[in-house]
């Protein structure tokens, strides 16, 4: 069962609207300020978080068209850009398309105004090129092909950076495990091949479990916790603890976008990914549409509230994203990522 295509395309627009209000003409804000002992601190955009987290409730979209997940890719990449990270270097990007090689984008940039709109056009203009562009990403772990949610990488370097994220909103005992299990064996698999890329995990839980099931709430944050701390598997963990009321709660439908057998299938390399089976057919004019109704959308947004009392310091989204930068930072030559670590710098 594929992702509903008018639920992300409705979701991407005001996604998209919501980021470009944070970060007007594309300057975005540093997240670092100096702390009290001197030392960096990086303070995420918990603002743009939460209206992000309330498109999925305001679309009422289930679990099983990917929307809810894919607010915390949107923000985790947004992060990425307010850490000075290129624009077009982490992934989803803020523009069609999601993907972008990073050779494609420095070709575009290259080339002279008429014939650049004409390509970039094109390339927005189009649900995927195979080989070249694309919605999600699936890069080759130790033993297998896997689709990772926000991802920076380029072709003379490798991966830098591969975090997986996961939504849980109801039948959290149900379906705790399976996420959890999952998660680990991933870990292991992108870790192995990949052993210098940044690797990360975020779970956004809604904070109702901790009166639903509380016994299973500790065991799920114990777990994620001893998830970042293996030599052999993610360098961070985190946990985005989300309340909003029931009346708006997210059906449920399972924490993916696909069925388990389609989801076997993409990552054994034998089917592709569902934005890639469209050989390059034009987008649908539900976009435009979409990006129409946007602007009176986003004054309408339902409010979330993030729970961080409920947060281990260890799990803040805080720390996970303050060592996915420097991770980064110290695993590549100072005259990578310059704009990144200037930011870093002058907080110091």
């Amino acid at each position: 069962m594929a992702t509903d295509p008018s639920a992300k395309t409705n979701a991407w627009a005001l996604f998209d609207r919501i980021v470009a209000e944070a970060a007007p003409d594309g300057v975005h804000t540093s997240p670092w300020i100096a702390g009290a002992d001197g030392a960096p601190s990086y303070v995420p955009d918990y603002a743009t978080l939460t209206r992000l987290l309330g498109v999925p409730l305001y679309l009422g979209a289930t679990s099983r068209t990917g929307v809810p997940a894919l607010a915390l890719d949107v923000w985790l990449s947004y992060e990425l850009r307010r850490a000075g990270f290129d624009p077009d270097a982490a992934w989803p990007r803020p523009t069609q398309p999601r993907i972008l090689p990073m050779p494609i984008s420095k070709l575009l940039k290259s080339l002279p105004r008429k014939d650049r709109d004409t390509l970039a056009q094109r390339l927005a203009h189009r649900s995927a090129i195979p080989g070249v562009t694309s919605a999600s990403a699936s890069i080759l772990g130790k033993n297998y092909l896997k689709q990772v949610d926000v991802i920076m990488t380029d072709w003379h370097s490798g991966p830098e950076l591969l975090i997986s994220t996961k939504r849980m909103d109801s039948s959290y005992g149900k379906n705790a495990p399976n996420r959890i299990e999952e998660s680990y064996g991933d870990a292991k698999n992108l870790r192995l091949r990949h052993p210098l890329a940044a690797l990360g995990f975020v779970f956004g839980l809604r904070s109702d479990i901790l009166e639903k099931e509380p016994d299973t709430a500790a065991w799920l944050i114990d777990l994620l916790g001893k998830l970042g701390r293996e030599d052999d598997a993610y360098h961070a963990t985190c946990l985005v603890m989300i309340e909003y009321p029931d009346t708006l709660a997210i059906a449920e439908g399972g924490d993916d976008a696909l069925d388990p057998a389609d989801d076997a299938a993409v990552a054994a390399g034998l089917a592709p990914a569902p934005s890639e089976e469209a050989d390059g057919d034009p987008v649908s004019d539900s976009a435009v549409e979409a990006s129409l109704a946007a602007e009176v959308a986003i004054t309408q947004l339902p409010s979330v509230t993030l729970r961080h009392d409920q947060v281990p310091q260890h799990l803040a989204p805080s720390r996970f994203l303050a060592l996915m930068v420097t991770r980064i930072l110290d695993a590549t030559p100072v005259n990578f990522h310059t704009q990144a670590r200037r930011r870093l710098k002058e907080a110091q």
